[in-house]
């Protein structure tokens, strides 16, 4: 998965532990497709300021991840229910114990 895509993913799911001001520069530069000097210019503050705060960010994304593991559980989820859609009763199974964990 690319940067980006695991990045917005992250977001998505845990961007509502995030400060308002992590989570909307954070979404201007992944979700928007802005540069660091775009959105430095429309915050009034420096780019150097917004890299730092999205490296951040970035880090704290991932240590929840890592913490949490919600989109690798999603993401194992999406892959069991398929199988479980084809008959596959040994994924049902695991699919039930992975939604226990959570």
């Amino acid at each position: 998965m690319s940067k980006r895509l695991s990045v917005c993913t992250l977001l998505d799911i845990y961007g509502s532990f995030l400060s308002e001001k992590q989570r909307t520069l954070t979404g201007f530069y992944y979700n928007d497709d802005l540069s660091l000097s775009e959105i430095a210019e429309n915050e009034g503050i420096t780019r150097q300021a917004v890299s730092e705060l999205i490296r951040r960010t970035e880090n704290q994304l991932e240590y929840w991840e890592q913490q949490c593991k919600y989109c690798e559980k999603f993401s194992l989820l999406k892959k069991l229910s398929q199988k479980a859609r084809n008959g596959d009763t040994d994924s049902t199974n695991a699919m039930f114990d992975i939604i226990d964990e959570l």
